[in-house]
């Protein structure tokens, strides 16, 4: 990998991280209503790389940046991975598969209707 990959990458992940972050504090401060954070992130990240493969840019560093670096920070699979294992450590098997298919199926119907709906805009 030459360094400026590298340098897209780090990039993209920066914006990806520094945005995460700043919508989870947000959310944090929302007393009106409860979301589940993570679940909003890998939603919007969902959507984000539908859009993204959708237009099937050939623009590597464009891609790089976007779908390595952005999105692979912005997403947060291991928030994920750490509810699941919480929700099982305390042993609400229950919560933790209504969660496990509510994040999966959430995400992909975001995936979904950012792939289709930017085909429908681009064509």
């Amino acid at each position: 990998m030459d360094l400026g990959a590298i340098i897209y990458i780090l990039l993209g992940s920066t914006i990806g991280l520094g945005s995460r972050l700043f919508l989870k504090h947000k959310l944090r401060n929302r007393k009106e209503f409860s979301l589940n954070k993570s679940l909003t992130v890998n939603s919007l990240a969902a959507l984000f790389l539908g859009i993204i493969i959708a237009l099937d840019l050939t623009y590597k560093n464009f891609v790089l940046a976007s779908l390595i670096g952005f999105l692979g920070c912005f997403s947060t699979f291991s928030s994920f991975i750490y509810e699941l294992f919480y929700l099982i450590h305390k042993r609400k098997y229950l919560s933790f598969m209504i969660y496990y298919f509510e994040v999966l199926g959430i995400s992909f119907v975001f995936f979904c209707s950012g792939y289709f709906v930017t085909l429908i805009f681009v064509n």
